[in-house]
């Protein structure tokens, strides 16, 4: 691992529920503006491995930094916070309040920050254009489709400027052709502001977009390796 340079790493992370074991001993790292996607079979560990780094769960034991800070010991309040300031997240199902307008749905971890409502909605609809959203600030998610609702949720997750997006099979809801354009926003988005990505998927096309690859069994660290082609080249035949 190359810690120094890491802006999120875990070390010796174990997690069990109950007599199952996720977690077995990972160490990982991702650096800044690095795109890595975990893969795995289903119950491998990928998820809580994601989990343990996004502060959403603790582990059992090891430790999770973060810009060389410990943040696994934190507190929930001060976790929730750190979720919510330095992480940014894409689920499968986009996770949108359905009540809400789209930008109101981007703009929603910046209101739940104190930030007054007209700013918040102005500084999240800066992000519809460079998505491709552009006339859709006002619809709510009923009225998107599939790919429209993961670049809202895309846009929501970058809002906040944050260090490290988590996302947990951000393609696994669309088709093919969606997924992969969807895939490629968010690996080009993410690095264009710096940010870290770490993208849970079962899908080698959707990783092949992606740095770095590493696949977990058996709550440990298979296999670690880099591209072999960017996420271009690797869909070139598929795009013809």
């Amino acid at each position: 691992m190359n810690t120094t340079s890491a802006v999120l790493t875990g070390t010796g992370l174990f997690k069990s529920y109950g007599l199952a074991r996720a977690l077995a001993g990972v160490d990982i790292d991702v650096t800044s503006d690095q795109s890595l996607a975990v893969m795995g079979p289903s119950g491998s560990g990928k998820s809580t491995l994601l989990h343990c780094l996004a502060a959403i769960e603790r582990p059992d034991s090891g430790e999770v930094l973060l810009d060389g800070k410990r943040i696994d010991q934190l507190r929930e309040p001060a976790r929730s916070e750190l979720r919510r300031t330095a992480f940014g997240f894409v689920f499968q199902s986009g996770q949108l309040l359905p009540e809400l307008p789209a930008d109101e749905n981007v703009a929603l971890p910046l209101m739940l920050g104190g930030t007054p409502r007209r700013a918040a909605v102005e500084q999240a609809r800066q992000w519809f254009g460079p998505l491709g959203l552009t006339g859709l600030e006002d619809r709510r998610p009923g009225q998107l489709s599939g790919g429209q609702a993961q670049r809202v949720a895309i846009a929501r997750a970058l809002v906040g400027s944050p260090k490290v997006i988590f996302a947990d099979e951000p393609t696994g809801a669309l088709d093919q052709a969606t997924g992969m354009e969807v895939i490629r926003l968010l690996v080009e988005v993410s690095r264009s502001q710096g940010a870290a990505l770490v993208v849970v998927t079962h899908d080698a096309n959707v990783a092949r977009w992606c740095d770095r690859t590493v696949e977990v069994r058996d709550g440990r660290l298979a296999t670690d390796r880099a591209a072999a082609q960017t996420g271009t080249e690797a869909t070139a035949g598929y795009r013809r």
